[in-house]
């Protein structure tokens, strides 16, 4: 029986060479909970498998998958039997355990292909690691926090505090390089919370509470993790209820290092009422706040809540300020009670009466402006800077209750009761060397206003009916229901735009054109409806009313190519004249004006039908195309100076431009006609007929003595414009396409001695 031989050295060898390598450190093998296995390679299809353990049942693993280089890696976790219990992404992962005892985590690349590095960590939430205990000390608004570094690639931190049931903490990003976030869990491991940007949590389900916290990605990241109570908070600095008037001690200054701070002040109500935030301009602009009562519950915000909050119970307060600016932004902060002392003396709201100058001596200081009022009072607060700034006003009751809260296309605000109301007020911006600022303000009565100038209708060609004065408002009035033209002007003869009001301060009109639906007063206020505004007895101003449909006006020729032109005047700031059209209904005409005429010798006009209805204006139709007359005749211009040219003497002509042409024949060629221009006769035509040109025709005008320049335009026989008019100029060839059918060239120039050369031959070129 023969026995095997004894194995060579290079049978061992080979059969050493044979056994399984073990994992690389850190690449498989028991993963203890709370702690970061570094993998430095994973290759092609090879996988790595871990073993976790859950020490209870329905535990939830926090499970971290951390790429370190190279090419992507997935995971997947395996209960005990096999079952998937949940994939691994980039982020962390929750995977919900079923049974308590090990679990199998594999790591493989996502391709299959390719190599990469990795760590892993898991932790349990029901039975963590480890948890450091946060002691009563660190919720409070005064603590510093809590600094640590979390080390790259761990699953999370655990830290554990106890808070009675229902109490409200205010979290926030806990900061750091990285994007560190958290989640709070009560005693059954569920989640209330997130520790994320800055907001309220309240723990509503049983204690004590566990905090997990890590880092987005995975990568080491320092922190400060701060959880203040809101609710019966403590560490906040106390903050008085301030006065009306310069609040003196009863300010708060700080300042907010970054973005993701919060800042607190302690409020004491002695009764409910309503109160003012007031924040200094630079800091308000990035800094919002908001008032919480001792329960950690929202009362007010700054956004809903710009005027006024109301504190419903006498009681603490927790004030909280939040910075939106990444850099540190120092502020200032009083809190006004609408209830406490310190307003002004009483006004009236009497029109008749000196605006009130209101001081303001601080930053955050709010002033009161009391004034009596029956129910049913429409009343306006205007209100003015006396330099740049933005000032803010409303009416409150006598318990400090904002009245008037709701959007109105109407002005002013209607007392709800008699009684005393006050104007709460103050300006929005504050310069550091800013010692006494002031404002103007005037609290009127817009239904049925005590102190208006009266003033019944006047007549046209006269001065206005309200003589130039002071005092904000008028009182128009009416003894005739109609229509009617209202204009307020300035000594300047500069319009005054005013709103007119009827009996109960409802808005009746805002333009020139104003319907009275019976007789009676209306008050007339320059600048009504805009309270940003306050006009002083000191601005002077007059008031024209007068009926919508001319009367007792001289008629004007619409031959004003060949009769002389109307003359007339303006005699005081404000004044309308009118005059009636000689032309028919259907007619086509044109304003003539000297080309010098500025000012008061330059009027503007509009015309209106027998019912008042404008049909046309000068700045357009009358004197740069043509105006039709529609409508009922008669028809009427209505002329008024322009602003800055409250009086002077002017002259014009009105020419009507349909129908064949009435004015001699420009002959074609050099020699043309010569035209004589002068005070009395600033326009000229001539026609030229439909056979005695081409259809397009070069037309010049040539001064040949005195002074002066000229215009030219062309009409069709239907009184259209065709051409023109050009600019002024002392000669100038143009060039016109005309239309089938005589035309009539136009040549309007200064109101001054001159003679022109006109002539037209066919034109050899495009017209330009």
């Amino acid at each position: 029986m023969s026995t095997a031989p004894a194995p060579t050295r290079r049978t061992a060898t080979a059969v050493a060479t044979a056994r399984p390598r073990p994992a690389a450190p850190g690449c498989g093998g028991k993963l203890a909970l709370g702690t970061v296995a570094s993998c430095a390679s994973i290759s092609g299809a090879r996988q790595h498998a871990f073993t976790v353990t859950s020490q209870v049942a329905q535990d939830i693993l926090l499970v971290r998958l951390r790429e370190v280089s190279g090419d992507p890696v997935s995971g997947r976790v395996t209960g005990p039997t096999g079952e998937s219990v949940c994939i691994l992404g980039p982020y962390l992962d929750e995977c919900r355990l079923g049974a308590a005892g090990s679990y199998r985590v594999t790591v493989s690349l996502t391709y299959s292909t390719g190599e990469a590095a990795y760590t892993l960590s898991a932790e349990s939430t029901r039975t963590p690691s480890t948890c450091e205990t946060l002691p009563a000390e660190f919720f409070s608004f005064a603590s510093p926090g809590r600094a640590g570094t979390l080390p790259a690639g761990l699953a999370s931190r655990c830290f554990t505090f106890t808070q009675a049931p229902g109490e409200v903490l205010q979290v926030s990003e806990p900061g750091g390089r990285g994007e560190v976030r958290g989640v709070i869990r009560d005693a059954t491991n569920q989640p209330l919370c997130t520790v994320d940007y800055v907001e309220r949590c309240e723990l509503n389900g049983p204690g004590p509470y566990r905090l997990f916290l890590g880092e987005m990605y995975g990568a080491e990241s320092a922190y400060t993790l701060k959880m203040p109570r809101l609710s019966h908070q403590v560490g906040c600095p106390a903050l008085p209820l301030a006065r009306f008037g310069d609040p003196g001690p009863a300010v708060a200054a700080g300042s907010l290092p970054t973005d993701t701070a919060v800042a607190c002040h302690a409020l004491t109500a002695a009764a409910a009422g309503p109160v003012v935030v007031r924040v200094d301009a630079f800091a308000d602009q990035f800094l919002s706040w908001a008032v919480y009562d001792a329960a950690g519950a929202l009362i007010c915000e700054e956004w809903s809540h710009a005027h006024s909050c109301t504190l419903p119970a006498a009681g603490s307060y927790t004030l909280l300020a939040r910075s939106d600016r990444w850099e540190p932004l120092p502020y200032q902060v009083a809190v006004v009670s609408l209830g406490t002392a310190g307003c002004a003396a009483a006004t009236g709201t009497n029109w008749d009466q000196p605006a009130l100058l209101v001081h303001q001596t601080s930053a955050v200081q709010t002033n009161c402006q009391p004034f009596r009022g029956e129910g049913g009072d429409r009343v306006q607060a205007y209100h003015a800077p006396t330099a740049y700034n933005s000032p803010y006003a409303w009416i409150v009751d006598e318990g400090g209750n904002e009245v008037c809260t709701e959007p109105s296309e109407e002005d002013g605000c209607v007392l709800p009761s008699t009684g005393t109301f006050r104007v709460v007020s103050y300006l929005a911006f504050w310069n550091a060397d800013d010692v006494d600022l002031t404002y103007r303000m005037q609290v009127r009565r817009l239904s049925q206003p005590v102190g208006c100038p009266t003033v019944a209708p006047g007549a046209y060609d006269a001065p206005p009916a309200g003589a130039l004065g002071g005092i904000r408002c008028r009182s128009l009035d009416i003894g005739t229901a109609g229509t009617y033209r209202v204009r307020a002007a300035g000594a300047e003869n500069d319009r005054r735009y005013a709103t007119v009001y009827d009996s109960t301060g409802h808005r009746l009109c805002t333009d020139e054109v104003c319907r009275f639906p019976a007789a009676g007063r209306y008050p007339l206020v320059l600048d009504g409806g805009t309270a940003s505004t306050v006009i002083d007895l000191d601005v002077t101003y007059t008031v024209a009313l007068l009926p919508l449909v001319p009367k007792d006006c001289p008629t004007v020729s619409d031959s004003g190519l060949q009769d002389p032109p109307h003359r007339g005047r303006f005699t005081a700031a404000g004044q309308f004249n009118c005059l009636k059209l000689a032309s028919p209904a259907g007619a086509r005409i044109v304003e003539l004006l000297p080309g010098e005429a500025v000012g008061a010798a330059a009027p503007r006009v509009s015309v209106v039908d027998a019912s008042g209805t404008q049909v046309c204006d000068s700045s357009w139709s009358l004197r740069e195309y043509r105006c039709e007359l529609t409508g009922q005749a008669p028809f009427f211009a209505v002329l008024d100076a322009a602003g800055g040219s409250p009086v002077g003497a002017y002259s014009l002509a009105f020419a009507r431009v349909d129908g064949p042409p009435a004015c001699p024949v420009l002959p074609a060629g050099d020699t043309g006609a010569t035209a004589t221009t002068g005070a009395d006769r600033f326009a000229v035509c001539f026609s030229i007929p439909a056979d005695q040109r081409a259809a397009q025709e070069s037309i010049t005008w040539q001064r040949t003595s005195g002074i002066g320049d000229a215009r030219l335009s062309v009409f069709d026989a239907e009184g259209n414009r065709y051409c023109g008019p050009t600019a002024y100029a002392v000669q100038r060839t143009v060039t016109c396409t005309l239309p089938a059918g005589p035309v009539t060239v136009l040549l309007e120039a200064d109101g001054v001695d001159a003679t022109y050369q006109l002539t037209h031959r066919p034109a050899t070129a495009p017209a330009a």
